[in-house]
């Protein structure tokens, strides 16, 4: 029987990249997101594998919406052995002064919430299984803090220390907890965090090679495969040519 990976975020960058990655290494995938018309034209991609596909569409802000579709999963699809926290974003960049209330609780409630949401749904499958493997994407910026960055770094500054705090309450349930803190990747983060505007979005990418989806991919796909006995607790990845969260060398 094949394993079962569950992607949240899936329907761009990161999270589509790694369910790509889980059905071309045999799992079946669940993938999550808010835009149906992306699960589906993904669920056909993932199909093609030979891989079984369960596309849901919810969104990880919604308690209701989560539960409603996690907590009564059919049979064939509730033994989850691999669920990746991919579902986040970043939105705005001002000094806190200025900051707008509605992008501070998008945030907080997809970044944050939305992760306690489905990890308190899924872990009950894999407390009483006594297995799985919980993977959160976390960010350079849960590990530093860098201007105008204050609420998305606080975020991601909780998603470092729940992850911490999971794999204590997780452990004697044989249950693996892993992040995976990427530095500057081109997907559509930079265009959600700047409300749509694509040329200051690319911005942000000039001057160096930056990383992709599937660079970090890879790497979800190298700590899910480690022997049952390894666990890789913590992954910072960034381009060759980023130091740290606001520091880089451009040409």
């Amino acid at each position: 029987m094949k394993k079962i990976a569950l992607v949240t975020g899936a329907t761009s960058g990161i999270g589509g990249a790694a369910a790509l990655k889980f059905a071309g290494n045999g799992f079946d995938v669940i993938i999550t997101g808010r835009r149906e018309d992306r699960l589906d034209l993904l669920k056909m991609k993932l199909e093609e594998t030979g891989s079984r596909v369960l596309a849901l569409c919810f969104d990880v802000r919604n308690e209701k919406e989560v539960n409603a579709a996690l907590v009564n999963l059919s049979s064939e699809w509730e033994s989850i052995d691999v669920l990746v926290n991919n579902a986040g974003l970043a939105v705005g960049l001002e000094p806190v002064q200025e900051g707008d209330s509605i992008d501070w609780n998008r945030m907080i409630d997809t970044n944050v919430k939305g992760l306690l949401y489905v990890t308190r749904v899924i872990s009950q499958g894999m407390i009483a299984r006594k297995s799985g493997h919980i993977i959160n994407i976390g960010s350079i910026a849960g590990k530093e803090v860098y201007p105008n960055g204050n609420v998305y770094c606080a975020t991601k500054h909780a998603v470092d220390a729940l992850t911490k705090g999971m794999r204590f309450d997780l452990l004697p349930h044989n249950i693996k907890v892993t992040q995976i803190c990427p530095g500057a990747v081109e997907t559509e983060f930079s265009i959600v965090r700047f409300h749509g505007n694509k040329c200051r979005a690319d911005k942000v990418y000039e001057g160096y090679e930056c990383l992709v989806a599937d660079d970090i991919a890879e790497c979800i796909w190298f700590v899910t495969s480690r022997p049952p006995h390894v666990n890789i607790n913590d992954m910072v990845v960034m381009p060759t040519a980023q130091a740290s969260a606001s520091v880089f060398h451009k040409s």
